[in-house]
């Protein structure tokens, strides 16, 4: 049932809302940033857009405890809008209210509130197999190119349990505690570039080039950068309603994750479903993806972690 309750559940108490409507404004900025409770002065972009809105989390404070419910709220520095909360916000910005502001809200942010377990239509099957899904993982190859980035021409074709065998063993434990220990960021990028393996999880190709695919994978590479909190958001990824986690590590720098799933491209092309799963991790979760992920020929560099999870049909024996 779409009502205020389940889209605040969705969308991280509203804020997602705010930041979809600021983004259609500002899709070039960041256009907020939550420290704690509050995100500080944001434009306006219905005060001239001047940096005089106002967008923080409050609790609602009946029981006086930790289960009072939160929510976003608004106000503006100079009281161009009313203050209120993040359906208010959206009525400025839809012109609409009441149940049809509330569908508009599911339908724009992909909350998919009221429909059944799937994500893109209800014919939605994961790639893998699930009746024989080794057999099948085994059969999904991408390329997997030896450092430096620079490097464009793929060494061979890899499966999803060879890459996690690497990131698991020590072959990369070194350069990544060097990499770690460099403080310097522009020296740390350039260390990265150099002496990094990768790959393109979303298939095989000739050269790292959209054009030069050969054999798509059905895979799409998520990554999260600078994370909060790295462990929390790897286990919510875990145990995400829409999607089985293929392969999930974390990033060589230590502060993000790269996580791997299976797409289904009869559903939507790959762009598209990048776009779609981008703003639906963004409205659950809180956390940005890197806009790059929309690339098919997207490198992802191989790091250590031994943390690192696979679906575990991959591990089953025939």
């Amino acid at each position: 049932m779409i009502n205020k309750e389940s889209i605040l559940s969705r969308t991280h108490y509203g804020l997602g809302i705010y930041s979809h409507i600021l983004r259609q404004y500002y899709p070039d900025e960041i256009v907020l940033r939550l420290v704690e409770r509050d995100c500080g002065l944001c434009r306006n972009p219905f005060n001239s857009n001047k940096k005089t809105l106002h967008i923080f989390i409050e609790k609602e404070n009946i029981l006086g405890n930790a289960f009072d419910k939160e929510f976003a709220r608004h106000g503006d520095s100079e009281n161009a809008i009313p203050a209120g909360d993040a359906f208010g916000f959206a009525e400025l910005h839809y012109q609409q209210n009441g149940d049809e502001l509330l569908k508009t809200i599911n339908q724009e942010l992909n909350l998919r509130i009221g429909e059944q377990r799937n994500f893109y239509g209800n014919n939605y099957q994961n790639p893998v197999n699930q009746k024989n899904p080794i057999n099948q993982g085994s059969d999904i190859l991408f390329s997997f190119f030896k450092a430096p980035i620079s490097n464009t021409k793929p060494h061979k074709a890899v499966n999803l349990l060879q890459i996690y065998n690497a990131i698991k063993g020590d072959y990369y434990k070194e350069r990544t505690q060097k990499l770690r220990a460099i403080s310097d960021v522009v020296q740390a990028r350039k260390f990265k570039a150099s002496t990094f393996d990768y790959c393109t999880f979303s298939g095989v190709f000739t050269a790292r080039n959209d054009k030069a695919l050969t054999k798509y994978s059905g895979l799409l590479c998520l990554d999260f950068d600078h994370l909060n909190s790295i462990e929390t958001l790897f286990n919510r990824l875990l145990k995400d309603e829409y999607f089985d986690t293929q392969l999930l590590f974390r990033s060589p720098s230590g502060d993000g994750l790269k996580w791997i799933i299976a797409i289904d491209t009869n559903q939507a092309a790959h762009g598209d479903f990048f776009a779609a799963v981008a703003n639906y991790i963004l409205q659950t979760y809180g956390v940005a993806v890197d806009k790059s992920g929309r690339d098919i020929s997207r490198a992802c560099f191989l790091p250590h972690d031994p943390q690192a999870f696979i679906n575990p049909v991959y591990l089953k024996k025939l």
